[in-house]
């Protein structure tokens, strides 16, 4: 499942940055499928870009409401805030762990040889601060002589963004590169870090920075697809604790708003078939039992 799992997170990179002729025209895709949010991070400035990220578009509707409002037109509109949410309620935080490019690159520098850490429980809760200042309070209270917000996250902290659309754009269009000054270095500081971070820990800007996975934890426990614990067949022998790259107990919680549906404690951990994977209640896959493993009981 493991192999799965990574071909669907590469085809999907793939779909959403299936513009290739950038390293000619030297310019960002600006044709009709940029109105289209992708449902992971990705950069509406990568030069490879064929989507908006959802985060950035989200921003700029929070922007763009008092402009909107002070010129009488009374008119926001809300296919992002949509879009994000039927994406929540049906996959929740299974598009990080399946769908999101940025997600990928964490996974794969994980996997670089090295001592590992965990990260502490409380700086989960970081994100939903990011989520609420950065990408909602910031870009609508704070604005310019039009009325107009400012995109902050994307602005001021993005990795993502640094990594796929900054560092690109200014090796392709060297004009750009007088005006990248402290607030350039600031943001290649900060990509720097998580990518240090993502060899030593698992997923560190998942777990503690990334908005767009702190808005898909809000539908943890109405969401379609997700895993379903089987307290009978438990046996609350923590294997899934060591395997999940979120760092959920899933023994112990369940609906944890962590979980990306990896598929990594049903089909590398639990050895008693207590963990399955439902869409819309429907068991859909479950991980048979081994024989050595089968008769084994609680206590």
């Amino acid at each position: 499942m493991e192999r799965i799992r990574r071909w669907v997170q590469v085809l999907s990179t793939l779909l959403v940055n299936g513009y290739w002729e950038f390293p000619v025209t030297r310019t960002i895709y600006q044709g009709p499928l940029k109105v289209l949010c992708a449902p992971g991070l990705n950069c509406y400035s990568c030069p490879a870009a064929t989507t908006s990220c959802p985060i950035g578009a989200l921003q700029q509707l929070f922007a763009g409401v008092r402009h909107t409002l002070e010129s009488g037109q009374l008119y926001i509109g809300l296919y992002v805030a949509g879009f994000m949410g039927v994406m929540g309620g049906v996959l929740g935080r299974a598009v990080c762990g399946w769908l999101c490019p940025f997600g990928l690159i964490q996974d794969l520098l994980y996997k670089i040889p090295s001592r590992k850490f965990g990260i502490p429980y409380f700086m989960r809760y970081l994100k939903y601060g990011f989520l609420l200042f950065f990408v909602i309070l910031l870009p609508l209270l704070v604005v310019n002589q039009f009325g107009s917000g400012d995109t902050w996250f994307c602005k001021y902290i993005c990795p993502a963004g640094t990594l796929t659309a900054g560092i690109p754009m200014l090796i392709m269009q060297p004009s750009l590169r007088q005006a990248a000054g402290l607030l350039f270095l600031n943001k290649l500081f900060i990509m720097v870090m998580f990518i240090i971070w993502a060899v030593y820990a698992s997923r560190p800007f998942c777990r503690t920075t990334c908005p767009l996975g702190a808005f898909y934890a809000l539908f943890a426990k109405v969401r379609l697809v997700r895993l379903q614990l089987d307290r009978s067949r438990c046996t609350n022998c923590k294997a899934c604790h060591q395997v999940c790259p979120m760092g959920v107990k899933f023994n112990e919680s369940p609906d944890d708003a962590e979980c990306i549906t990896c598929l990594a404690c049903m089909d590398k951990a639990c050895e008693f078939d207590a963990i399955s994977l439902e869409i819309g209640g429907v068991t859909v896959g479950s991980r048979s039992p081994r024989p050595a493993a089968a008769d084994a009981r609680k206590p």
